[in-house]
């Protein structure tokens, strides 16, 4: 199984001062810094996931987190999405780079915002090794199997929208020849209708799913979509979970035949979470967890600028000389 890290433009500053809490002299975004794959050996990840949406603007697309500016979406389709993360070269010859839609970005809307046309010319110029077809998120899964005609017309036309742009993403690939291995995306009201998805998706010829909708899931409602999803289809045929989120439940899912994952929540936890921010397997083969101890930067924190100015917050500076000779 291959984990997947999702592209969420996080770098570290080689050069950083941590004695001054400050960034190293002259230290600039991106060019500066380096990613985990270039600072980490080994590598604590098998392959990187980056959204369309995060890369492209188009309308209809909220505003994200991940956002490329039009100098760096313009140098990446130039130069290729491997050059452009660093990550190319014999080193990496070997690990995967999918692309995907970010369809949580125009979730709010009728249609998805990329063409099955826009979206193989995206993973084309970028150089994917995979890639995903634009598909239309539905959220709502009953694990009571609610027939079609109990389902909000909304939610069937996302059913029938994402198989339809399936199938003319997998013809341009096959026509074209594109270079990146094509990945069915499924999704679904229930576990039935999941599993019908993923049929259809390989009657029309994919061998490779990649399994939406699972975000908001608990561990029980993913692990029920699975089992279905399996019952209808090959032993041979693989999937991709998209952002997958339950790494201390991964010990569960290995039955599952699941050739890869994405998810950026080891990175977020590492940073957010109260407690749980890093992790090893245990004796058991489960995760023991570890809490770290964070001071937040106090020159350049912005609750503590914020509780200065309202007078909440007293800030004292301290001259060096008397820094140094603290015990």
């Amino acid at each position: 199984m291959k984990f997947l890290y999702s592209d969420t433009q996080d770098y570290v500053d080689p050069g950083y001062d941590f004695l001054n809490d400050r960034n190293s002299p002259g230290r600039e975004r991106y060019w500066s810094d380096v990613y985990a794959h270039e600072l980490m050996q080994p590598m604590p990840y098998d392959g990187l996931l980056v959204a369309m949406s995060a890369v492209r603007q188009a309308s209809g697309v909220a505003s994200s987190k991940v956002r490329y500016s039009t100098r760096e979406e313009q140098r990446m389709l130039r130069d290729g999405a491997r050059k452009f993360l660093r990550y190319d070269g014999p080193r990496f010859k070997d690990a995967m780079l999918m692309g995907d839609c970010g369809a949580f970005a125009y979730v709010d809307h009728p249609v998805p915002a990329y063409t099955p046309e826009e979206v193989v010319e995206f993973y084309t110029e970028a150089g994917f090794t995979h890639g995903v077809a634009p598909d239309h998120i539905i959220f709502e899964c009953d694990l009571n199997n609610p027939p079609e005609n109990a389902v909000d017309a909304a939610v069937r036309q996302r059913f029938a929208i994402t198989l339809a742009n399936a199938e003319v993403f997998l013809g341009l690939v096959r026509r074209g020849g594109m270079p990146f291995e094509p990945l069915g995306p499924v999704q679904g009201w229930s576990p039935k209708s999941m599993g019908e998805a993923a049929h259809r998706l390989e009657r029309m010829g994919y061998r490779y799913l990649a399994i939406g909708g699972l975000v908001p899931l608990k561990a029980a409602a993913i692990k029920a979509v699975l089992s279905t999803i399996r019952e209808r289809i090959q032993p041979d045929t693989k999937i991709h979970l998209l952002g997958f989120a339950k790494a201390e439940s991964i010990h569960e899912f290995t039955d599952f035949g699941i050739a890869s994952f994405d998810s950026t929540s080891p990175l977020i936890r590492a940073f957010k979470d109260a407690k749980s921010n890093y992790y090893s397997e245990g004796s058991d083969g489960k995760l023991d967890y570890y809490t770290a101890i964070r001071i937040p930067q106090a020159i350049e924190n912005a609750r503590l600028d914020a509780g200065h100015q309202t007078r909440r917050i007293r800030r004292r500076e301290f001259a060096p000389a008397r820094a140094q000779g603290a015990s």
